[in-house]
């Protein structure tokens, strides 16, 4: 460990040269030669590295839609969330963009997405907030190809309410092409008179996650040249030659 005097201190990697700072101090030490990895620690590294890899391909599905701020650990949050999820990835729904405030602060009850593609927001009293006189409620969905790599396609639907009116609820129909994992992230911003928002009302979350459907095909039993009729008198199955019509 050698400490740093010179005016002009760095943190990081410079050639074979790491400084790091301590106690508000700066000081160097040399990059190891050789690093060895156990057979865990390599799978480790590559279930980070999965998962990462996954996460950005989310993140980068909403940032260009998203109109609030991300929290500073989101990106390690998720991350996390993906290694322990397993290749589940169920498991990101909840998931807040924004750690400190949900749209459960608006909604007390969540909306559902049903398989046929549309999300449905249910009837019920909207949660009211000092200075709030509008809510804008932004749905985003896109479909992500995590085996390419790939983001599909993006869509989004934006719908402005009065908190102070009961909420009569709301379907979107959500017609995301593509055969990727359909990912949903409901976004909620709290605005005042003069139409703007404020961050402490300002919400998004990951509310869906739907895996892509795969037909499933069942083979069909071998009958002998006929068609089969039920026989209610004798309980079995005959069958009854095929007459054709000319």
């Amino acid at each position: 460990m050698a400490k740093q005097i010179s005016f002009i201190t760095f943190t990081g990697k410079l050639g074979n040269l790491i400084g790091y700072e301590r106690g508000g101090k700066y000081f160097l030490r040399s990059t190891p030669e050789q690093v060895r990895q156990t057979p865990a620690t390599r799978r480790a590294a590559q279930r980070f590295g999965l998962a990462s890899s996954k996460a950005a391909l989310i993140r980068h599905a909403f940032y260009d839609e998203l109109d609030i701020h991300c929290d500073s650990g989101h990106i390690n949050r998720l991350n996390k969330l993906l290694i322990k999820a397993a290749g589940n990835h169920a498991a990101i729904t909840r998931f807040r963009f924004n750690q400190y405030t949900g749209t459960d602060r608006f909604f007390s009850i969540e909306p559902k997405l049903f398989r046929n593609g549309t999300l449905h927001i249910p009837a019920q009293s909207i949660h009211l907030h000092k200075d709030i006189a509008a809510l804008e409620i932004k749905v985003i969905a896109t479909r992500i190809d995590f085996n390419s790599k790939q983001i599909c396609h993006t869509e989004t639907v934006v719908m402005t309410i009065d908190p102070a009116v009961h909420f009569c609820g709301a379907d979107v129909p959500l017609d995301i092409t593509g055969t990727g994992t359909l990912v949903v992230t409901l976004q909620i911003r709290g605005l005042d008179k003069e139409g703007y928002s404020r961050k402490q009302y300002e919400a998004a979350d990951i509310i869906a996650v739907m895996e892509p459907h795969i037909p499933v095909f069942f083979s069909k039993p071998a009958y002998p040249s006929g068609i089969l009729s039920f026989d209610k008198t004798r309980q079995t199955c005959i069958s009854k030659p095929v007459v054709q019509r000319e």
